[in-house]
Parts: structure tokens; sequence; C-alpha cells
């Protein structure tokens, strides 16, 4: 799909918005209208946050705001869809249980889910100095490699992380597999995704080749876009805290491996991945991206609504799959057994 650049949004007025908020768990099942469109179930398991019109099929002329009746996220105006595949803990005996999310710090009682950031410049600079274009409808993308199960193979999403938290509010060291030993307070995965658009296409078939990481540098230390991408975008990026306090006096495997692993399959924590399917209402995230909004602390100081954490919560999907994704299961919903080496999915 291709629309032309947009050149006025080129010349967006500077700002200081750094966006970060919350969205609550809608529905957690096996559906992916992104990667497995109309597939029910898909392979693997999610977990969903957003607008509760998600669905198995998602055309890309879909009106989110207008077929949602609720958003789980704390912008009112946000009915974006964004998630991530499920942790699973692996026991000694094969059995897996599924890994739940906790809110994040600031959003603690919120049920689950994920954190939210779209960003100008670095994540710790307030003054947000870079001007960046907003999505547009239609606009979905992928970041990860659900088939890597090696270092080399995971080198070009080197943005997608693990942080060991020894405490709550723990962001460093960060790792791209899984972390091999007791986190005190559960497992944060930090997923970035790429920055520069080509202006033309809102997805492509690998629902990544339309959207680059910049050419020299990272999005942080300002780097230039390739010219195949030239339009440089906010940076979208997700913060999910696994709770995997629940798990740290269970018997972990004697050779000292890592007992987790993803919802595919994966026990290497290299094949790390998320989707976004953008569906915020009209101009919004334009108009937020041009406010000195900073954070969601003040964001309605300049005429935006924020639901509050109960109501984030109240939204809600019943899953479409009837199926157990919260026992003790012989295998991962799928059929899938914990992969250390290449698989095919």
């Amino acid at each position: 799909m291709r629309r032309p650049i947009l050149f006025a949004l080129l010349l967006a007025v500077r700002s200081n918005a750094l966006v970060r908020f919350h969205c609550s768990q809608l529905v957690t099942e096996r559906l992916d209208p992104l990667v497995t469109p109309g597939m029910v179930p898909s392979p693997h398991v999610h977990q969903i946050v957003g607008g509760n019109s998600f669905n198995a099929t998602m055309h890309p002329e879909k009106d989110m705001p207008g077929e949602s009746t609720c958003t789980s996220c704390q912008f009112t105006e946000d009915f974006s869809n964004y998630w991530t595949a499920v942790m699973f803990f692996r026991a000694q005996n094969g059995s897996y249980k599924r890994v739940h999310q906790l809110g994040n710090n600031q959003f603690t009682t919120a049920n689950g889910g994920l954190t939210i950031y779209y960003m100008q410049d670095a994540i710790y600079d307030r003054a947000q100095k870079s001007k960046v274009t907003a999505f547009q409808p239609g606009f979905r993308m992928f970041v990860g490699n659900v088939n890597a199960r090696t270092l080399e193979e995971a080198a070009r999403f080197r943005y997608l992380t693990y942080t060991c938290l020894d405490t709550f509010v723990t962001r460093a060291p960060e790792t791209i597999a899984f972390p091999k030993r007791h986190c005190k307070e559960g497992i944060m995965t930090t997923l970035r995704f790429p920055t520069c658009w080509d202006g033309k296409n809102l997805d492509s078939p690998d629902h990544m080749a339309h959207m680059s990481y910049p050419e020299t540098g990272t999005f942080e230390s300002n780097g230039p876009c390739p010219a195949s991408h030239p339009v440089r975008t906010a940076q979208v990026m997700y913060e999910v805290v696994w709770d995997t306090k629940p798990f740290n006096g269970l018997p972990w495997p004697e050779d000292g491996s890592n007992p987790f692993v993803w919802s595919f399959g994966d026990a290497t924590g290299y094949a790390n991945h998320a989707d976004y399917v953008f569906g915020w209402k009209g101009d919004a995230l334009q108009r937020v991206l041009d406010s000195p909004c900073h954070f969601s602390t003040n964001c309605s100081e300049y005429g935006f609504k924020l639901q509050s954490i109960a109501n984030m919560n109240k939204c809600v999907q019943l899953p479409v799959v009837d199926e157990d994704i919260d026992g003790w299961l012989p295998a991962l919903p799928g059929g899938y057994q914990s992969q250390y080496g290449p698989t095919a999915l």
C-alpha cells in the first residue's frame, strides 16, 4: 500500500513531547492479525493491549477508532493495538506455566499489559528537540526474528533487550538473551522499533522493509536516516515487566540454563519480537508529538484526555480461542516444545 509523503508533516514544529503511558491487558490468546491474518488460532500465544476492535483479521482500511468501544490505553484517543509473545516457565518435568505481566512503575495497579513510549530523541533528553512524523491510518510494523536462536541471528535486532530486575526500577544492564539467574523483581523486556520510514508504504510483505533503523549510529544519537527511508518517525518502544517471582522458589534446570521460554518455543530469548498496528484517532498522535507534553503527567494540560487505570482495566475482550493457557501444560499452546536451536515456524 502506498501513499505520497506528506511534506507538511516533515515541517512539524519542534516540541518537548516524550510520551510515556501504560496500556492494561486487553486479551491474551492465539491471534495475530499482522503475521497470520485470519488464522484462528494463530500458531502461538500473544498478549495484546489497546482498542477492543482487535480481531483475527484487521484489514489496513479498518477504522480502529470507529469500530472500538474502548481502549485499554491511558490516552483515550489511542485505539492502536500493541502486542508481544507470552513468556512461560518450563519446569524440570517438562511442563509449562504462563508468566503473567505486572503494571510498570507508576502503573502498578494496572492489569498487566505494557508501557508505551513515543520518543523524538533519547529517552534521557527531555528537551526532545527533533521533528518527527506521526504514523498514518493503515500503518503497521513488526520487529524481531522468530527464528533467531543465536547471537548472530539476533544481531540485527539488538534493540530488543532483557533486564534482570534486582529492584523494580532497575534498568541496566540490558542483554539480548534471557537472563540466566534469578531476578528478584522479575524480568523486563524492552522492544524498540525502527524509526526511519520510506515515506510511501504503510506496510510491507515482511512488515519490516518499509522501516529502517538509522544509517549510522542510533536513534538516540540522532543518527541519520538512510536515503531509502528518509522520513524520521517517533521511536515506539515497549516495556513489559514479566512477573517471574513466583518461579524463583521452584527447581531450575540443574545445568544452570534459563527456565523461561517464549510461547513459540524459543528458550534462548534471541527471538524476542513485537507487533504494532496504528490506530490513533484522527491527528491525535501528531498533536501529541507537536505539544510540550512530557510523559503522561501533564499531557492533560494540553487538551489530551487520559483515563484512569481503573477504566483502562475495564477494557477487556473475551478470548476467541477456547483453550487453557494458565494451567500447568504438557506443551505450549499450539504444541510447541522448548527450542534452543533453529526451528521452522
